[in-house]
């Protein structure tokens, strides 16, 4: 089988028929540049023979192939995967079953660190870390929205400017993830104040998904449709748990301590307790001054 692009009239070949359907759905030309690659790769892989001839365990032996042998990284593995599901699913119409049993390339356990960072960096309780979609990154700016906190209201933030890039890093590989999903037919989140009546297909879309999503699905009881909730908060709190342990700390501490120095360091650079009550999204002045919740 030959995949260099048509020159003459007739049928298009493989790698055109999957540029055309990538530009069809408005994908980026970076997102078009790693799917054709990778399918070009699994083409390869199994020597030119057509990805049509193939299906579900040659798809699974590729990716395992990346995993074990390559030693590529999670994210690395996620847009290979994104690729075929689209080749497949997009491009040769054909849906593929049992990839639940891939081996998955091990992800960096960086989640929980940057969390943290985030909370101490920005004031943020836990849930309202855990609960940040990301529309409520400002990267630019240096900003973070919390949306609906305590108190049921909405506040900003700052978002410090060495987390910007970690923070850039992360949503990356969450964007492969959320691909990954999308192609597989999958990728929804659930909105709040029932929004996805207003604005249908918006729990689809990249803005609205979680900034640090969980690592399985559910089944929304409200409709069956399978999803991914934001990351438990639980897994947080083991991780700080742990950290503390091993960092010998013998005062008590919590995920909570980490927004109650953010307010401390600021008052001791000087930082007004309005500016600070602010940011911290508290109603009483008292309270900030107490660097309480």
């Amino acid at each position: 089988m030959t995949i260099a692009p048509s020159t003459s009239a007739g049928p298009p070949r493989l790698l055109d028929r999957v540029r055309q359907a990538i530009r069809a759905r408005h994908y980026s030309f970076r997102t078009e540049k790693a799917y054709v690659g990778w399918i070009r790769r699994f083409i390869f892989f199994y020597d030119k023979q057509h990805p049509a001839e193939l299906g579900t365990p040659e798809v699974i032996r590729f990716l395992e192939h990346l995993a074990t042998a390559q030693r590529v990284a999670a994210s690395t593995q996620n847009q290979a995967f994104s690729a075929l599901l689209f080749l497949y699913g997009e491009v040769l119409d054909r849906k593929l079953t049992g990839l639940e049993k891939v081996v998955r390339a091990k992800r960096p356990q960086r989640t929980p660190h940057l969390m943290a960072s985030l909370m101490y960096g920005g004031g943020l309780r836990l849930l309202e870390c855990a609960q940040l979609r990301v529309k409520d990154v400002d990267l630019i700016r240096g900003e973070l929205t919390v949306r609906d906190g305590k108190g049921r209201k909405d506040r900003v933030t700052v978002l410090p400017m060495r987390l910007a890039g970690p923070l850039r890093s992360h949503l990356s590989r969450v964007r492969l993830q959320h691909e990954s999903d999308r192609a597989a037919g999958l990728g929804s989140v659930q909105l709040p104040n029932a929004l996805d009546r207003k604005y249908p297909g918006a729990a689809l879309e990249w803005a609205w998904q979680w900034v640090f999503p969980a690592t399985r699905f559910y089944d929304d009881p409200r409709g069956g449709t399978r999803r991914r909730h934001h990351l438990h908060e639980s897994l947080v709190q083991k991780a700080f748990k742990d950290a503390v342990r091993m960092a010998g700390v013998t005062k008590p501490a919590t995920c909570h301590s980490l927004r109650h120095s953010f307010a401390t360091h600021l008052l001791e650079s000087g930082y007004d307790l309005r500016t600070i009550q602010e940011l911290l999204g508290h109603s009483d002045v008292n309270t900030t001054m107490l660097a309480g919740p």
